[in-house]
């Protein structure tokens, strides 16, 4: 295995610079196995570059590296197993590694080659700062056992949808012209930097299983085997998503009917040729009965009875079926208020509860829509608690910006992984997503230990049962990975957060930055100028686009741009309701579609009550004058004038912070990011004046401070 080395690919947060601390020591690496030899090669790498080199096993080292089975162990890895951290050592799994220096050397020590990958990068992480004061043994596990992330490219250019759904950084990583990548380098680049940031796991291609890509399951699994060999060093889990209907597509058979015995063992004889071409494959994920996709409500079965037909079909290889719950009728009367699509996941699953397989995860939406700029939490995570919950998040930018504007979203989803379903003293949906513990505990420090951090603490929980977090992927084949570089800091954040979801976000972005601009001249006055452009940019997005937990008011089809009754009056939905009387949706018990009553208390009636709903989520809930009066003492038709001058003046702000960065960053670099940051004012203005100008029309009322409204 060589570790790759791609010179004109942009190396986000691994650039040799981020290894000098490392490749500049004497480096012990004890252990056997494939991870280990990963190890082994990136401390090689880095002591070419900067003079280290392997310790002798006899002699002294600055970095020991080494599985508790080894031997005989180094003697610092010795001491650590003899001494006051050895309870530290306790239960580490097959992840975990624990991290101390004592007598001037750097220890990590691990049960599986996996832990030590894992402690490898937390060094990286830590910079010099690892070889610095002493440090008391500490264990880190990650908080969810799976760490994964949904890639929607096509094999095929799709004609609507292109190379990759939803995605804004160019064609897809693993398919080309119709056909696997020549350029698996690249694929194995992609693992190393996901392996940094804590993920396990990926799907290679998109939920919507279009007709060659439901090949990829039997007689083109030859390209999802090559793309796992890639990714295997770097402990990276291939999954496939699959065609629902694949008895019909693939096997010939008139049903796909999940009861039907012969669709049944046609799933468990193709698994089964999955598994002995890719022995650690991961499992399936399926969108069914939605959007088109195919389903078992074609034969009057539950989601269920699909999902547990193939959860039998992967148990005897320890796989695992995620079955997404993104289900909801998109062909309905606009005019019909009593239909409400953010009920659709709750109705469908909640009555079923406890009849999915322990192999089984039901893979839900963080909000009960689709990913908009602001959501509550979907109520389907607090519904099930006998089933296997994953939450998902979407780090591809559709309704953000779309990697052309700055949207760091950390700060989005710390916020939904907080919330606690049950009041201050329930469990919160981090807890949810691992299968925590009653009080809602998942053991980790909340604090991050990068390069412009402090000192780190243990950022892990014990990896429990719960399904994890799985977001939808942001990479492209461009050449910073990500279309816009500063949206590479979501991609490194979702892995960061998936293992341990108590980090802070401006933690975490002091990490990206540390790492991805290690070679900097001015390391910390670029820091601050990135804080200063990232840490309220989503509040800065929020503000120019939907107000107060208003949904998709885009242009229909690529969602990029205003369109504030784009889908208004189409069987997709209505998410605002505005006429000349007020806005917002009315989703109370009282008088609406009766969705706040699948929440709990006290979060039923908090939500019920426009007095009580938090105002960035008002129009969620109610439809209310223009004249109404939010918490903040602002009328709702002001709030909507002030909040989108504001946020167009601030994503103004935003592009001249960045000229700061001039000379600090590689030119290229620094180019696409003003570029990107061109079109975001660009954007945000058409946003402020389309938004403002459609609701001084609807409302009548002009604007408190005499500003210019188009």
């Amino acid at each position: 295995m060589t570790t790759p080395d791609l010179t004109d690919v942009h190396p986000a947060w691994l650039p040799p610079e981020a290894f000098r601390a490392i490749g500049s020591r004497r480096t012990l690496v004890r252990g056997d196995g494939l991870l280990a030899e990963t190890v082994r090669e990136e401390v090689a790498r880095a002591s070419a570059l900067y003079g280290g080199g392997p310790a002798d096993p006899a002699g002294p080292a600055d970095l020991v590296l080494a599985l508790t089975t080894a031997t005989p162990l180094p003697p610092a890895a010795q001491a650590l197993l003899d001494g006051p951290g050895a309870d530290e050592l306790a239960g580490l799994g097959d992840e975990g590694y624990v991290l101390a220096r004592h007598d001037g050397v750097t220890v990590v020590l691990a049960d599986a080659a996996a832990g030590l990958l894992h402690g490898l990068f937390h060094v990286v992480r830590l910079g010099e700062r690892a070889f610095g004061a002493a440090r008391p043994a500490q264990a880190h596990r990650p908080a969810m056992r799976r760490r994964m992330l949904d890639h929607w490219d096509n094999i095929d250019v799709h004609p609507v949808m292109g190379q990759v759904e939803r995605g804004y950084s160019g064609g897809s990583i693993f398919w080309r012209d119709g056909a696997l990548t020549g350029d698996l380098a690249r694929v194995r680049a992609y693992g190393r930097l996901l392996a940094a940031t804590g993920v396990n796991a990926i799907s290679v291609n998109n939920v919507n299983v279009h007709a060659t890509e439901a090949h990829l399951l039997t007689d083109r699994l030859g390209d999802v085997a090559a793309i796992a060999d890639e990714l295997r060093p770097y402990g990276i889990r291939v999954h496939l998503s699959v065609n629902f209907a694949s008895p019909i597509a693939l096997g010939g058979l008139s049903t796909a009917d999940p009861l039907d015995a012969d669709v049944r063992a046609w799933w468990a004889a193709t698994t089964e040729r999955v598994y002995a071409t890719i022995p650690d494959f991961g499992g399936y994920v399926v969108k069914a009965d939605s959007e088109g996709q195919p389903g078992p409500f074609a034969y009057e079965r539950t989601h269920a009875d699909g999902a547990n037909m193939l959860a039998d079909a992967l148990a005897p290889h320890g796989g695992v079926v995620h079955w997404r719950a993104f289900v909801y009728n998109h062909r309905q009367d606009w005019r019909d208020r009593s239909t409400d699509r953010a009920r659709a996941a709750f109705d469908h699953f909640a009555p079923l509860d406890g009849q999915f397989r322990d192999n089984a995860i039901l893979q839900v939406k963080h909000g009960p829509l689709d990913f908009q700029t602001r959501e509550p939490v979907s109520p389907v995570i607090a519904a099930m608690p006998s089933t296997r919950l994953a939450v998902e998040l979407q780090v591809t930018q559709e309704y953000t910006g779309q990697q052309r504007h700055v949207c760091y979203l950390a700060p989005m989803w710390s916020e939904v992984l907080g919330f606690r379903p049950w009041g201050p003293d329930g469990r919160d949906v981090a807890a949810l997503a691992t299968g925590g513990t009653a009080d809602g505990s998942v053991a980790d420090s909340g604090t991050a230990d990068g390069a412009l951090a402090g000192s780190g603490a243990a950022d892990g929980g014990a990896g429990g049962p719960g399904g994890g977090l799985v977001a939808v992927s942001n990479v492209g084949d461009d050449r910073f990975w990500t279309g816009h570089p500063l949206a590479q800091a979501n991609l490194y954040a979702f892995g960061r957060l998936a293992w341990a979801p108590r980090l802070d976000p401006g933690a975490v972005l002091d990490e990206w930055i540390g790492l991805t601009f290690a070679a900097s001249r001015d390391r910390a006055a670029l820091g601050r100028t990135l804080h200063e452009m990232m840490d309220g940019s989503w509040h800065t997005y929020e503000r120019y686009t939907a107000p107060l937990g208003v949904g998709f008011m885009v242009r229909p089809g690529h969602h990029y741009g205003p369109d504030v009754d784009g889908y208004e009056y189409t069987p997709w939905g209505t998410y605002h309701f505005a006429d000349r009387d007020g806005v917002g949706v009315d989703r109370t018990r009282a008088t609406g579609t009766g969705y706040t009553g699948q929440y709990p208390e006290p979060w039923s009636e908090v939500y019920e009550s426009p007095e009580s709903c938090p105002d960035e989520l008002l129009l969620f809930f109610h439809h209310v004058p223009y004249g109404h009066v939010l918490q903040s003492g602002s009328t709702v038709v002001q709030h909507i004038y002030d909040t989108h001058f504001a946020g167009a003046e601030q994503a103004a702000e935003t592009r001249l912070r960045w000229q700061k960065a001039e000379g600090l960053v590689d030119p290229a670099l620094w180019a696409r990011v003003k570029e990107r940051l061109d079109e975001q004012v660009r954007s945000a203005e058409e946003w402020r004046d389309q938004v403002n100008a459609y609701f001084l029309r609807k409302s009548g009322v002009p604007d408190a401070h005499g500003r210019r409204i188009h």
